[in-house]
């Protein structure tokens, strides 16, 4: 079959690779919708990924598709069903797994392989992560259910209400998804970020107020000279030292941060211990998802709530891909691209 394989630092190469014969409980998926991602894109930067993927290897994380492919031990999956999975499966045994923590279990799974045209399941991930999609849901939409389910994650550890005010840091996929679903649980949101096209998306997400910060030197200035209130949450969608600083300088006493962007190994960031301290701020940092969070997620997609046509900004052929990349390590804007893996 045709896939990607990454062999390290901004190399990537299409090739003919051969399709593996499935072992116990697994599936093979014929992949309809393989979306780029945020985390691909580092991938692709860095060469690798410390827990996810070890070149060479075939890289990608976000798809659905087709079953085509079954063995005897998945039970109750047929060769034709659409589905969605995810891109980890947890153990199920560990210490994080029995207390409802398993996005941190000590042995995840993890699945990578969408920028192809087929790809095996591990039968871990076909118990936990795999799921039915209806027959009118799209594919392109059912690919967003990974990301999503991050987000619903992020959104739960912030017990957001209905009538707070919410600034989300950071108008990429992510960001705009916790814009969405921000909007979805009642409160005021304030987009912050960079280039119309994102924030206007941000607006039709349901952002009350949009704040362009392209050139400003001082995150937190900028925001406070366009909005006086305090925030009850700020949420980092940014993944940069400087944002997590200004998330802690721009939210209310009493409210609550969320560390969601990752940012690069090695960095550190300068917090006020007093401004934690004496406003009695909660400080999270949610990381990946659940397989509780997976199933809200797909719920929210075919519930209309979040649609691929507010993220996916155009089709490439997967031959391209790596003229793809390349432009997103550019400065690409576009949120999201859907990858074609078949001619």
């Amino acid at each position: 079959m045709k896939a990607a394989v990454l062999y390290g630092q901004e190399k990537v190469q299409i090739e003919e690779v051969p399709t593996r014969a499935l072992t116990r409980g697994e599936v093979r998926i014929q992949i309809e919708a393989a979306l780029t991602c945020g985390t691909d894109l580092k991938v692709f930067k860095r060469g690798y990924h410390a827990r996810m993927i070890v070149p060479p290897a075939v890289f990608g994380h976000e798809l659905a598709g087709v079953i085509a492919e079954t063995t005897p031990e998945a039970l109750g999956w047929r060769i034709g069903e659409r589905v969605v999975v995810a891109n980890s499966a947890p153990c199920g045994q560990c210490f994080y797994c029995h207390n409802q923590q398993e996005n941190l279990c000590d042995d995840l799974l993890f699945l990578n392989g969408a920028y192809a045209e087929s790809i095996a399941v591990p039968a871990r991930l076909v118990e936990k992560n795999l799921l039915r999609l209806k027959p009118e849901t799209r594919f392109q939409d059912a690919a967003l259910t990974e990301p999503l389910a991050c987000v619903v994650l992020g959104v739960e550890d912030c017990a957001l209400r209905p009538g707070q005010h919410v600034a989300v840091l950071g108008t990429g996929p992510i960001g705009l998804m916790f814009v969405a679903l921000a909007r979805e649980a009642g409160c005021r949101v304030t987009a912050v970020g960079r280039g119309e096209t994102r924030l206007e998306a941000a607006r039709r997400l349901g952002a009350h107020q949009v704040i362009d910060v392209a050139g400003q030197p001082d995150l937190a200035a900028a925001v406070k000279a366009r909005e006086a209130l305090p925030f009850d949450a700020v949420i980092e969608a940014v993944g940069q030292p400087v944002a997590w600083e200004a998330a802690v300088a721009l939210v209310r006493k009493g409210g609550v941060v969320n560390f969601f962007g990752g940012c690069p190994t090695g960095t550190t960031v300068e917090l006020d211990t007093a401004l934690i301290h004496y406003s009695n701020l909660t400080l999270r940092a949610s990381f990946h998802h659940t397989p509780r969070t997976i199933r809200r997620a797909l719920a929210l997609i075919e519930a209309g709530v979040i649609s691929a046509n507010e993220f996916v900004g155009g089709e490439w052929p997967l031959t391209r891909l790596p003229e793809l990349f390349k432009a997103m390590t550019a400065g690409n804007r576009v949120v999201k691209t859907l990858i074609r893996v078949r001619e």
